[in-house]
């Protein structure tokens, strides 16, 4: 994937800069390096074929299919895209370079906060850590624009991922390091090896603009590197930039790497950036540049839960319209669930019910909800034709039509 697009520029892999590897471990990567079990290749869901490595010019064609690759080059592959193993922290003053518009994946434990910007994430692609007690798996792919927080945890069992240097359907092919299963990225399916079927638990997290979370969590922790480079993100070259029009080339068909067209879903246009939600086993896609700025009141899976938007759909997040109850004094209705409006001239969020008014962080500020909160729910953030491909049966929002 040499291709990096999301809010920075092309990002160098292992390969392009020479950093070496040892047994599927990267330079930068506080994971203990450690033998990862053949890839079972007579298990899978998708076609062999399908799954496409970018070989970084060692061999004379750039796709290799999973169904040709030697296992050699495989295991040479794997991880020329460095993720990230027990990452580093820092205040957030931390990465000089990190403006107040670039982009974060936001994700929260108690009373703590995390901050991922995008810009790393380009880099790096898949970080590993165990925050609050739970194994979590932040991803993105830059080609899809698809940021998604799991859980590690699969069965009882704590998996540690990487990168295969693989596409599937222009999407992120991780590998795990408890059986070598492929998977994909934006699904959290496991489509090779072993485990194929398995899907990981998607976690609450949001995306919002480095300022507006910092505004909302003064004392966020910013991952800075690694355990053992602690300062590894600070580098200048994480400030890179990326050029615009890379949705208008997915518009027109000019994918990164190979999708099958039967796959598309022309319901909206292949670059439409879609916030999921996924609850009660069903899954529904908010178009951002459809919904703009506001407070989106749906329900999915039977729980009625509200989507939150501003800065024209780049700041988003989504929660339980049931608010878990404040301290005694604050009124809190009991469970129900409420209705929610966004009051453009301060950029506050309202509930109908009671005219308390809540932050983007789901906190009620003013009225008689005071100290109460919404529940994060489980979404991801992505091109509208990767969501689409990993979820056939996906349901989306009509404004018009869902009020």
């Amino acid at each position: 994937m040499a291709l990096a697009v999301a809010c920075g520029g092309a990002g160098p892999t292992a390969a392009q800069t020479g950093a070496a590897t040892q047994s599927g471990t990267p330079e930068g990567s506080a994971v203990a390096p450690q033998s990862v079990p053949d890839l079972d290749r007579s298990i899978h869901s998708v076609p062999l074929a399908d799954i496409l490595f970018d070989t970084f010019g060692r061999t004379r064609a750039r796709f290799v299919p999973l169904s040709e690759i030697s296992d050699e080059l495989q295991t040479g592959l794997r991880d020329a895209i460095m993720p990230v193993g027990r990452p580093a922290y820092g205040g957030s003053d931390a990465l000089p370079w990190l403006t107040d518009d670039d982009l974060i994946i936001g994700y929260e434990s108690g009373a703590e906060a995390f901050a991922f910007p995008i810009k790393v994430l380009n880099f790096h692609e898949i970080v590993n850590d165990t925050i609050g007690g739970v194994p979590v798996l932040i991803t993105y792919c830059p080609l899809c624009f698809s940021g998604v927080v799991f859980s590690r945890d699969v069965g009882g069992e704590t998996l540690t991922f990487g990168n295969t240097s693989a596409l599937y359907q222009s999407d992120l092919v991780m590998y795990d390091h408890q059986t070598g299963s492929y998977w994909f990225q934006v699904a959290g399916e496991a489509v090779v090896g072993t485990l194929t079927g398995s899907r990981l638990k998607p976690l609450p997290s949001a995306t919002m603009p480095w300022g507006d979370w910092k505004g909302l969590h003064p004392g966020t922790l910013l991952i800075t590197g690694t355990e053992g480079r602690r300062s590894l993100f600070t580098a200048a070259r994480y400030a890179s930039g990326f050029g615009a029009g890379y949705q208008d080339r997915i518009n027109r068909g000019q994918f990164a790497f190979p999708v099958d067209e039967d796959k598309l879903d022309g319901r909206l246009s292949a670059g439409e950036i879609v916030l999921t939600v996924e609850t009660g086993g069903r899954v529904t896609a908010f178009p951002l540049g459809v919904i703009g700025d506001g407070a989106v009141n749906a329900e999915v899976g039977g729980l009625p839960i509200v989507v939150f938007t501003t800065s024209g759909g780049r700041s988003v997040g989504a929660f339980s319209r049931s608010p878990s109850p404040g301290p005694p004094a604050s009124g809190a209705i009991g469970g129900q669930a409420l209705t929610f409006d966004y009051r453009e001239e301060d950029g506050a969020f309202v509930d109908r019910e009671t005219g308390s008014t809540w932050d983007f962080a789901g906190r009620a500020q003013d009225g008689p909800l005071t100290g109460s909160r919404l529940d994060r729910v489980s979404t991801r953030r992505s091109l509208w034709f990767a969501v689409a491909i990993a979820f056939p049966d996906i349901e989306i929002y009509n404004p018009k039509t869902n009020r």
